[in-house]
């Protein structure tokens, strides 16, 4: 997730350096070197001098090293109270094994031996500066080079030799290499070796990092060497962070070995694209050979939050980030309940963006150059939720595995997330049941700040939607149009419905279902109709096509080239059929290549039976009213005669009509026939032509009327009439006349 990483890291790389600056250079050793020069120079005025002087030198030694020297060119003892004034003095302070070369300067020092208080009487200049070559070289020799002292500057500081405290409420300064700073006030407690600043805390850093360090107070403890603050604040340049306290841990040498800061931490970065993390506790653990920023540790309800061009939160129990040298950061590792929610952004022209939000026991981060992201890797079971664009609204995908591996562009932009052992994908949306797809793993690839753009599945795929299951070997499925494909020998139970084919598509908003490529379908379980025909069976329906579009509501299917479907001996052929499974009925259409045919069943008066074959370009039929409609090039050709007219409706006996039949017969039996339009009738030996024809399979009777009617014999020539009327396994014909014809003529045509 973008969470400008930088940002953090130039903040912990600049409060470190601060707080080594801050410690290391300033307030612990100028407190103890100020105390210990205070303590020992008015014991030796009160004790040596007694009249004015000239310039003189007061100095302690220990064992051959001298331990301190005073130099002053002037000194007034008054004789009311016993008080006495020192001018132009020069303290040199060389410390027990002369590793020191400190400074103190000041034009007027006033000592009251009754109080036991010395007291600067104007500005007071410090210079600490260290001498390592101290022991190497002659007793209170000048150190070969100076290298910038730490500099204090201050008035009005008393120092009460009863009690070792010393105190001053006036402003306090210093300076320092990279730094200068002020306070007001400071007090030193000897009983607790307790050195204070007492307020208005300031430091300002300049260089190559800026910034500015403030604190209401600051206090340097020992056993162990601690400086804290109260309320710190760091500002560099549009970066801030603050604190209620902070404590810096000082190793023997003091330098830092770590800070924790405690109470409303606050680490902020504003700009293009601001940045804010916030928790109980912030640690930062320091490097102890280059002084360097190691760790940094969050813990204590962490929140983070970007925003601008890249909107990002998150929260977790425990953020840990990891520094190399120079502070560049080189990982995170974030902790107890991590939850990271990215808020993206439409591409032009596609569908609306949606949230995308990481729950997870553990994720760790890697980076790349301190401030791109470069891998993350989740630890315990955990969740991947595409979020609606409006809140508590519309369709949500939550997609869980073992293990999720996250990788990132150049940019640090998020590209690919693979998940596994046990991927899974969960669709939940508002008052309807929830869709899942298992597999071995998962792999999720991300359009760039827009969101999920696709996840496939390997390895023994399974979809469930209510009553539609599925299986297969490969599965991808795209947010965007909710389209889930399944490839690798797929196969797709809805309800009574199975189907395989070589590719399949579901759409999950929606439910419908287009399958490519050998597909075949089959209808089971099944109830007979009593009152149906055609499709009347319990028998299983089997629908073969090259494609097949499935609708869920209503349960509708189309089959599209070479389509096939049968139940029993009842066939329909096509190259597109619709079938209706709710109501058992089949539209089916032809192409300029293909007619739709349809294999019925005609039964004669001996019980013989025999198929009815009947081609189209269209064909309609609903099971419930028993009626089979053909429009268009219509042909139905049984065993001993063929019927072709523009249009026919075929009505076929009920399955109860049909008790008595075999099981074969039982459905799809012809029991009356219509044609309309053109009607052609041809039997062995004779053919019939009228407008309209009604057969009648019980007594296997043609009666044709329209046009006029005409029978053809090839021995006794041709016949015609308003009404004819001839069987399908005699010779009679019924010829009827009209009013102006009233004649009825019964022909007997020898065959």
């Amino acid at each position: 997730m973008p969470l400008q990483i930088t940002h953090l890291r130039r903040w912990f790389a600049l409060g470190a350096i601060g707080m080594v600056l801050l410690v290391a250079g300033m307030y612990l050793y100028a407190r103890h070197r100020i105390r210990n020069a205070l303590k020992e120079v008015p014991e030796k005025i009160g004790l040596e001098v007694q009249q004015t002087a000239q310039g003189f030198t007061i100095s302690r030694s220990e064992q051959g090293h001298t331990l301190f020297k005073v130099q002053a060119s002037k000194a007034i003892q008054f004789k009311q109270g016993g008080r006495a004034e020192l001018h132009d003095v020069a303290i040199t302070l060389y410390g027990r094994d002369s590793t020191r070369f400190d400074q103190i300067y000041g034009s007027d020092f006033l000592y009251d031996p009754q109080s036991g208080d010395v007291t600067a009487q104007g500005e007071v200049q410090i210079d600490l500066e260290t001498n390592p070559q101290g022991l190497t070289k002659p007793d209170q020799a000048v150190p070969k080079e100076l290298k910038d002292p730490i500099h204090l500057k201050t008035t009005g500081l008393t120092f009460n030799q009863k009690t070792g405290n010393a105190s001053t409420k006036e402003k306090v300064e210093f300076e320092i290499q990279q730094a200068t700073g002020s306070a007001i006030g400071a007090t030193y407690v000897a009983n607790t070796s307790v050195f204070t600043l007492e307020s208005h805390v300031n430091i300002v850093f300049n260089g190559t990092m800026p910034a500015r360090v403030t604190a209401t107070r600051a206090a340097i403890k020992k056993n162990p060497q601690v400086v804290a603050l109260d309320l710190p604040h760091v500002e560099n340049g549009a970066q801030r962070s603050q604190a209620e306290k902070a404590a810096i841990f000082l190793r023997a040498d003091n330098s830092v070995e770590r800070v924790l800061a405690t109470g409303d931490v606050r680490v902020k970065a504003v700009g293009a694209q601001n940045t804010q993390v916030q928790a109980a506790q912030l640690e930062l653990l320091m490097m102890q050979q280059q002084g360097g920023l190691q760790t940094a540790i969050f813990s204590g309800d962490v929140r983070m939050e970007s925003s601008g061009a890249q909107q990002a939160e998150g929260n977790a129990g425990r953020l840990v980030l990891n520094f190399s040298e120079r502070n560049v950061l080189t990982s995170a590792h974030t902790e107890e309940n991590v939850k990271l929610v990215a808020h993206q952004k439409p591409v032009s022209g596609s569908a609306p963006a949606q949230d995308i939000e990481l729950t997870a026991p553990i994720v760790d981060f890697v980076v790349a150059n301190g401030n791109k992201l470069q891998h993350a890797e989740t630890s315990g079971a955990a969740q991947i939720a595409i979020l609606p664009s409006v809140p508590n609204s519309g369709q949500q995908t939550l997609i869980t595995a073992g293990k999720f591996l996250a990788n990132f562009d150049d940019q640090g932009q998020l590209t690919s997330v693979r998940g596994a052992p046990h991927g899974r994908i969960v669709n939940t949306n508002p008052g309807q049941p929830d869709r899942v797809s298992t597999s071995d793993n998962l792999d999720a690839s991300f359009r760039p700040a827009s969101g999920i753009q696709a996840i496939t599945q390997e390895g023994h795929v399974a979809y469930v939607d209510a009553e539609r299951k599925g299986w297969a070997d490969h599965a991808k499925y795209t947010p965007a149009d909710q389209i889930l494909v399944l490839r690798g020998s797929p196969r797709v139970i809805d309800g009574t419905m199975t189907t395989t084919a070589r590719n399949m598509r579901l759409n999950r908003a929606t439910g419908d279902a287009f399958a490519d490529g050998d597909v075949k379908s089959t209808y089971s379980d099944l109830k007979a109709q009593p009152d149906g025909a055609l499709l009347a069976s319990s028998s299983p329906i089997h629908v073969t096509a090259r494609a097949m579009l499935a609708h869920r509501s209503p349960a509708i299917a189309d089959y599209t080239g070479n389509a096939r479907l049968w139940q029993d001996a009842n066939i329909v052929e096509a190259p597109s059929i619709r079938f209706d499974r709710d109501q058992r009925s089949v539209i089916a259409q032809a192409s300029p290549s293909q007619m739709v045919s349809t294999v019925l069943i005609q039964t004669d008066k001996s019980g013989k039976v025999t198929p009815v074959t009947i081609t189209s370009l269209r064909l309609s039929y609903t099971d419930n009213e028993r009626k089979a409609h053909f429009d268009g090039a219509v042909q139905a050709k049984g065993s001993d005669a063929t019927i072709t007219s523009d249009q026919m409706d075929v009505y076929l006996k009920s399955r109860g009509q049909s008790a008595a039949t075999p099981a074969i017969a039982a459905t799809g039996r012809v029991d009356r026939i219509v044609a309309l339009g053109r009607v052609l009738v041809s039997q062995p030996g004779r053919t019939a032509r009228g407008d309209q024809l009604v057969y009648a399979a019980a007594e296997d009777k043609f009666v044709l009327t329209g046009g006029p009617p005409s029978i053809f014999d090839a021995e006794h020539g041709k016949i015609t009439g308003v009404s004819l009327t001839f069987f399908r396994h005699d010779d009679r014909v019924l010829v009827e006349g009209n009013d102006t014809s009233p004649t009825v003529t019964q022909t007997r045509v020898a065959r």
